[in-house]
């Protein structure tokens, strides 16, 4: 039987877990990434060439400027620029069944940007390029965690190939239907959000002015975020709405979902001309009631998941990965078990607050914008033209968003002007 030892074994190799295995290895921690998926490692820059010469591809995260920073510290940020980011300058969000609408920009804050919009297929292939040359990194794909035996020095996993590994943690970074949150019995709060979501890559006739563009409709949320072209024509669409709906919308032929989704967005990008790459998503609120057990860890998608109407997911995983990474490496200097229940708890007294009160703003959003007596819709119409007034209020708002908090874990941190 293979057996093998390592400090840290993550289990998934997505944006979150490859972001983990990366930071940790850096701080010479070793490490050992599982991933279900057979994932091809053929020259990774051919595969990015490769992607390059296609249409954006419609899963994309809308990186605040504190993920890039993460990213930069990781040493992958200069291959996702060069190849295909796209920055905005502006966030403009309106309320479809009242006169309310915000305005956000960058100029607002003496910002170049106010974050990047980057497939997710880039950035896993960004990070997999550069773990593959990291010495305290082993890749492991097309085997899945069967189990874990828990103990007080050391966490025994058996791998669906039969071989096994020792660790001192294993960490959860495979998404919301997470096996190692299951093995490790961390049980969940969810319930499922009445949506699902058409996410595609659409051609328009206008220009999207290096804007992202949301508007509330009577039946969810649509987006449109700017994407990287010659001519500023392509966006990724993320209209959340009913189950109904959304079944009605994907049945649809290309030139008359183009047509509904034109209507929707009350053409403030100009008309819809093609579309390309769509799929449907259920969207499902999930929050584990416990992020840690002596030995185990969960961050990202495992350990909470939310509705994408902010675009926050990618962002508070990220979050989860350097303030993981932060109590680790103090941990290990004060000579600490890195997988002692004592010291996990400390992860997750720092997170947990953070990704519930995320969690719960996005359930309120949801429920406000819902249809609502005629009373209710007036007041979220004056409070939004208010906001939008409000230069303080605003530029408060932009910051927390943008990741400008000086509370944020170090790897989020940009350095200080001089």
């Amino acid at each position: 039987m293979d057996k093998r030892s390592t400090e840290v074994l993550i289990v998934g190799a997505g944006m979150t877990g490859l972001a983990l295995g990366l930071a940790l290895a850096d701080e010479g921690v070793s490490v050992e990434l599982l991933e279900p998926q057979e994932l091809g490692l053929d020259p990774l820059e051919d595969q990015i060439s490769d992607l390059l010469t296609r249409t954006p591809e419609a899963r994309v995260s809308a990186l605040t400027l504190a993920s890039e920073q993460l990213l930069r510290n990781l040493g992958v940020w200069g291959t996702l620029s060069e190849s295909r980011a796209e920055a905005y300058t502006d966030m403009h969000v309106w309320d479809g069944e009242t006169r309310g609408e915000i305005h956000f920009s960058a100029d607002d804050l003496h910002e170049p940007y106010l974050g990047q919009i980057v497939e997710n297929r880039l950035i896993v292939l960004a990070l997999l390029q550069r773990a593959v040359e990291h010495p305290d990194i082993r890749l492991t794909f097309g085997v899945t965690l069967k189990s874990i035996e828990f103990a007080d020095d050391e966490q025994r996993c058996l791998l669906s190939d039969d071989s096994t590994r020792e660790c001192q943690l294993v960490v959860g970074a495979d998404g919301a239907h997470s096996s190692a949150r299951r093995l490790g019995a961390l049980g969940t709060h969810e319930w499922d959000y009445g949506h699902h979501a058409i996410v595609a890559t659409l051609r328009i006739e206008g220009s999207h002015q290096h804007c992202c563009w949301q508007r509330f409709t009577e039946d969810g949320p649509l987006a449109l975020l700017p994407l990287e072209s010659e001519s500023n024509d392509l966006v990724s669409l993320v209209w959340s709405t009913s189950p109904e709906n959304a079944e009605r919308l994907y049945g649809l032929a290309d030139d008359e979902l183009a047509t509904a989704i034109t209507r929707a967005s009350d053409m403030k990008v100009g008309k819809v001309i093609e579309v390309a790459s769509r799929t449907r998503v259920p969207l499902r609120q999930r929050h584990a009631q416990r992020y840690v057990r002596a030995g185990l860890a969960l961050v990202g998608d495992a350990a909470h998941t939310i509705h994408p109407l902010a675009g926050q997911g990618v962002n508070l995983g990220f979050q989860d990965v350097a303030a993981l990474v932060e109590v680790l490496s103090d941990a290990r200097e004060r000579r600490e078990f890195m997988g002692s229940e004592r010291v996990l708890r400390r992860y997750q007294r720092r997170q947990m607050p953070v990704n519930l009160r995320m969690s719960a703003l996005m359930q309120g959003f949801k429920t406000l914008f819902t249809p609502q007596p005629p009373i209710v819709e007036l007041a979220r119409s004056i409070g939004m033209r208010a906001i939008d007034q409000c230069g303080p209020v605003k530029q408060h708002l932009m910051q927390d968003a943008m990741g400008l908090r000086s509370d944020l874990p170090k790897l989020l941190r940009r350095p200080l002007k001089i």
